[in-house]
């Protein structure tokens, strides 16, 4: 009983943490990628590591050349999640996802679908023994609403609490003829085997995972979306080049995000790092974002970071004969900032002064 009041205790500060934790209405970050909804609960929104396994997810793909845009009407998590969207609703049960999904999917129009849910519905011992009927009627919502989209249903992570645990397994025993039975109809369904990732060694709390455990979440969804064809595209082949830093020997990095800032990372030739020279002075990257002194910024300090192409001076450079580029608009020049060499350096704007944190070359002509 003691165990059973703290993992309560455990998922009520879920509720109230996640609050605090950034979470919060959309800003409906795009990139034009492939769309995918993350759907769940405080699992898929994170609490205890905010972004939870969605950090990883989008690492592997910008790792692996993949262009994807997260869409939900809910957002949090670090700058090291390149897109925060998602439909994460702490303490949500099956039920209360349901009473929602057309909306959210009339407004977000995914192609791809995450759902992990069904823990609250076992927390809260809200009937559990029809929870199975009620995630099949929330998967027939979801196939009526959107019947292209590829839904990827995962069984829910283990939890601490024996008794609890479980309800778990029996709930996860019926998911996979769930599935077979969409996929017999012509359903695009996917199972996902999820709990065996995972054990209680974990979990952070109990119920929501660790760091690690989070990131081994990752790699589940994205094995199992890399094996249905057309789930999340094709990988992107990177065009441009490296900036590398005469004095850091590192590249000039940027996620795939409206003011995103640029910084120094170990160069990996990946699609964050390869930057083109466009006929109007912008650099360009993955495509679509240009370098962008941030604000229309024109004082030394000013955040170098990415934004959509515009044209505009701000998004204009001079590739100069000493390595050094500098902003058409302000005449200040890219800066490692405090001669920095590390990953993470932030790249600004500073006035020229010709030192090797201010210079960058590239393996072939720039």
């Amino acid at each position: 009983m003691r165990t059973g009041l703290r993992l309560l205790a455990a998922a009520l500060v879920a509720l109230a943490t996640s609050a605090l934790l950034g979470f919060g209405t959309a800003a409906a970050e795009s990139n034009g990628g492939v769309r995918i909804m993350p759907l769940g609960d405080s699992i898929t929104d994170g609490v205890q590591t905010p972004g939870g396994y969605r950090i990883g997810l989008w690492q592997r793909f910008v790792a692996a050349n993949y262009r994807e845009d997260f869409v939900g009407s809910l957002s949090n998590g670090p700058a090291s999640l390149g897109d925060h969207d998602h439909e994460g609703h702490s303490g949500w049960r099956i039920d209360q996802i349901d009473a929602n999904i057309v909306t959210w999917l009339r407004n977000t129009t995914p192609h791809s679908v995450l759902l992990h849910i069904g823990t609250n519905d076992i927390l809260q011992n809200d009937d559990v023994a029809n929870a199975p009927n009620r995630l099949s009627g929330l998967i027939d919502h979801i196939t009526a609403t959107a019947p292209t989209a590829e839904v990827f249903v995962a069984t829910i992570i283990p939890l601490a609490n024996s008794g609890q645990e479980q309800a778990v397994q029996r709930y996860n025993a019926a998911i996979p003829g769930i599935v077979q039975s969409k996929v017999a109809a012509g359903k695009h369904v996917h199972l996902v085997d999820m709990h065996s990732a995972l054990t209680a060694a974990d979990l952070v709390d109990g119920i929501h995972p660790t760091a690690a455990g989070y990131d081994k979440m990752a790699t589940v969804w994205f094995t199992a979306l890399r094996s249905v064809p057309g789930s999340i595209g094709d990988p992107v082949v990177p065009s441009g080049r490296e900036l590398v830093g005469a004095q850091s020997g590192r590249c000039v990095d940027a996620q795939d995000t409206n003011g995103a800032q640029a910084q120094l990372a170990d160069c990996a030739n990946r699609a964050s790092q390869l930057w083109t020279v466009t006929s109007s002075g912008q650099l360009s990257v993955y495509g679509s974002k240009c370098l962008d002194a941030y604000g229309q910024g024109t004082a030394n300090g000013t955040q170098v970071v990415v934004w959509d192409c515009n044209g505009q001076p701000n998004q204009q450079w001079r590739v100069n004969s000493n390595g050094t580029v500098s902003g058409v608009q302000s005449g200040l020049c890219l800066d490692a900032s405090g001669q920095g060499t590390a990953n993470g350096t932030k790249i600004i704007l500073w006035s020229c002064n010709g030192q090797a944190n201010q210079r960058w070359t590239q393996p072939s002509p720039f």
